[in-house]
């Protein structure tokens, strides 16, 4: 029991004093409880995740089909300096002209994505081709997957640049 004691004073002809004690316990007691209430109450902060899709565990269960068309798809290059570029071309097919440039406008990337996915042939082989350069930033990586998500495409690849894309890329940014 925690208590505190105070000291009597010794005086001549003054009244003596009682001595006071005071018990702690209570108060201890009263403490651990506001300590308890405020850590059952407080909202702790939950962390920022984002859902990804994976493939499928048992691939027995779809045949595989490897032939992927070029309007199946779009294919988003992310540069340096907060630069997009989109395409849905082959390697022989790619120029200056097919790479096309936008930003970072949630509107437009996901009217990007819905355009492309309304003209695909095989909707339900539509993916979204995400390939960061060397000089993109990771806030524009997210950014393009935020907008994935926000066009609810569920089938999206991350991937390396290809050699012919980044020659054309280059071509572009010089």
């Amino acid at each position: 029991m925690a208590e505190v004691i105070a000291q009597e004073k010794q005086g001549g002809n003054k009244q003596r004093k009682k001595m006071i004690r005071i018990d702690m316990t209570p108060m201890v007691d009263l403490g651990f409880l506001l300590i308890t209430f405020f850590m059952f109450t407080t909202n702790f902060t939950k962390p920022n995740v984002m859902d990804l899709g994976l493939p499928e565990k048992d691939p027995s269960t779809h045949p595989i089909d490897n032939v992927m068309r070029d309007k199946d798809q779009v294919t988003f290059i992310l540069g340096k300096d907060n630069h997009v570029f989109y395409h849905q071309s082959n390697s022989e097919d790619l120029n200056k002209n097919n790479l096309k440039e936008t930003d970072f406008n949630g509107i437009k990337i996901t009217k990007i994505i819905s355009e492309a996915y309304n003209n695909a042939p095989s909707k339900d082989k539509f993916t979204v081709i995400v390939k960061p350069t060397d000089e993109a930033n990771y806030k524009n990586f997210v950014d393009i997957l935020d907008n994935i998500a926000i066009s609810k495409k569920e089938r999206y690849g991350i991937t390396d640049i290809k050699p012919w894309e980044k020659k054309v890329y280059e071509e572009l940014t010089k």
